[in-house]
């Protein structure tokens, strides 16, 4: 049986089969069975970057204001073209109110508990998010798991696709190597409703929490993560390879997390303020 007919009987949606359990079922690599969907020309290639730093200035732009934007610097695009690509980068435009939607019947909408909490202490809310990694040839996505408290990134991972066994692998990773929080918070989106994803927190007795539909700000302190590290480190490098991604991502959330001081935090580090007093951390909006 040809590779092409086996990434057929691959089921994205299985209940009970992770992607990567029936890749080894029916013996083809997980990268094969993303490959032919990965590549993308390099014109789309060098329009993705482009929309990727400008979302980052403007959370707020759809398709539509992209598109404008993208055909004033002189790119001939339309909208249906961005549309694609936005979603492909798995872009979600900022809304000021969460807009009404029917979620997947199987994907249960937690609500958001942070509103008017006091955060002041670590492991006691944890977030996650996902990001758009744009590299020289390719791009890749990225998850990280947060300490909201003290902004000490956790744990972190790589992948070629928004399945949602990498968002597992890193918050088994961030719970393995510093226990749990009591609140984890997210995004709605659909690695972080399924329900292998809510699954792993509420059977470690973890509270889920999630933001409302659009709602960046419910957020906001993975987003200002995102944004240093692709204003310092992503758009810098113009990362040729995985492996290269992977190390200087990884090179500069070491510093970010044990060399880079935050007012927020009384000019320490998120390394020592995680590893620091509860009572002395101060949290800034």
């Amino acid at each position: 049986m040809s590779v092409g007919w086996r990434r057929e009987l691959i089921e994205p949606e299985h209940p009970r089969l992770s992607i990567m359990r029936q890749c080894e079922l029916v013996s083809i690599s997980r990268s094969s069975y993303y490959g032919a969907a990965k590549g993308e020309p390099a014109a789309n290639l060098e329009l993705m970057r482009l929309i990727d730093g400008q979302f980052l200035e403007t959370p707020w732009y759809g398709s539509r204001q992209m598109t404008r934007h993208l055909r004033r610097h002189g790119h001939e695009v339309n909208r249906k073209r961005v549309r694609r690509l936005m979603a492909r980068m798995g872009l979600q435009t900022v809304y000021q109110r969460p807009k009404t939607s029917v979620p997947h019947p199987e994907h249960k909408i937690w609500p958001y508990l942070l509103r008017d909490l006091t955060i002041d202490r670590p492991d006691q809310v944890w977030c996650s998010d996902i990001t758009y990694i744009p590299m020289r040839r390719g791009f890749l996505y990225l998850v990280a798991v947060m300490d909201w408290a003290t902004r000490k990134v956790l744990s972190w991972r790589l992948s070629n696709t928004m399945d949602v066994e990498f968002c597992i692998e890193a918050v088994e990773e961030a719970m393995a190597r510093y226990g749990r929080p009591d609140i984890f918070n997210t995004d709605q989106g659909s690695q972080f409703t399924s329900p292998r994803f809510t699954g792993l927190l509420t059977a470690a007795g973890i509270r889920v929490s999630m933001d409302g539909r659009g709602r960046w700000m419910d957020n906001v302190f993975i987003e200002r993560l995102w944004r240093s590290m692709k204003y310092e480190c992503v758009y810098l490098h113009a990362f040729e390879t995985g492996s290269e991604a992977r190390a200087g991502i990884g090179h500069w959330i070491d510093y970010y997390n044990a060399g880079r001081p935050h007012s927020a935090l009384g000019g320490r580090t998120p390394d020592e303020a995680y590893q620091g007093t509860p009572d002395r951390i101060r949290l800034a909006a």
